[in-house]
């Protein structure tokens, strides 16, 4: 659905020098599933991750939601199918997983990664990536260490969106009025753009702000990395 973010990294990942690979195997990690509780279904795409994913040093992923799937649930779904052999994958596997903030600055040690982007951005800290990876401040360090960009602070960051997969369908009002907050608390800020570390959060968060007509913009926190110069000034421009 949002193909320009996985382009944003491997264009910063092969700016740092790292050779990136995309196995033309893979599939969905099965978190939707597993959410909603078919777990069996879930099964196949798991074993399917670890044949694809095996050899790698590191797995990056732009989403903290995929990430916690593989790292904290594909050992209860080994588990709870008493498959021994995915259950030794996974374990294997695991530990190589990484959100893109994570494995930049608590891997490769590069808050920096020679982006540029001047606009003024507020962050909003995904409920996956706070509460389960526990990524803390990899997204703050990263953006400031942009040129140029001006980070604001997000009031209540740490409330939820109100997106929750399945849970913005099946109860669209309360999560229509967690977004509500959310998106009031960003106008506050006065940013350009609202970032995050997960495009399903930065949909219905972008959605609400679209309706508004607010002017506010979401961007993923890998577009922003992944910017330079010129593609500032080819983005000013179009704005």
């Amino acid at each position: 659905m949002f193909p320009d973010t996985g382009k944003a990294v491997v264009t910063v990942l092969e700016r740092l020098g790292h050779q990136v690979e995309f196995p033309a195997g893979q599939a969905c990690c099965g978190q939707m599933h597993f959410n909603t509780g078919y777990r069996e279904d879930a099964l196949p795409m798991a074993r399917g991750f670890v044949r694809n994913f095996a050899g790698y040093e590191a797995i990056v992923t732009p989403s903290a939601s995929c990430a916690s799937m593989i790292r904290e649930y594909y050992p209860t779904l080994a588990e709870e199918a008493g498959d021994q052999a995915l259950a030794a994958a996974v374990s294997e596997i695991a530990p190589r997983v990484h959100e893109l903030s994570g494995l930049l600055v608590d891997v490769l040690r590069q808050p920096d990664v020679g982006a540029y982007f001047p606009h003024r951005v507020t962050y909003h800290p995904t409920c996956h990536g706070l509460r389960m990876l526990k990524i803390g401040d990899a997204p703050y360090r990263l953006l400031r260490g942009v040129r140029g960009l001006t980070l604001v602070e997000l009031p209540e960051a740490e409330a939820c969106c109100g997106f929750g997969g399945t849970f913005a369908v099946k109860n669209a009002e309360v999560s229509a009025a967690i977004c509500a907050d959310k998106v009031a608390a960003i106008r506050q800020t006065r940013a350009e753009f609202v970032v995050a570390t997960d495009n399903s959060c930065l949909m219905h968060i972008g959605g609400a702000l679209s309706r508004q007509r607010s002017g506010v913009a979401t961007k993923h926190l890998a577009e922003i990395l992944a910017s330079t110069e010129l593609a500032s000034a080819e983005l000013a421009s179009a704005e």
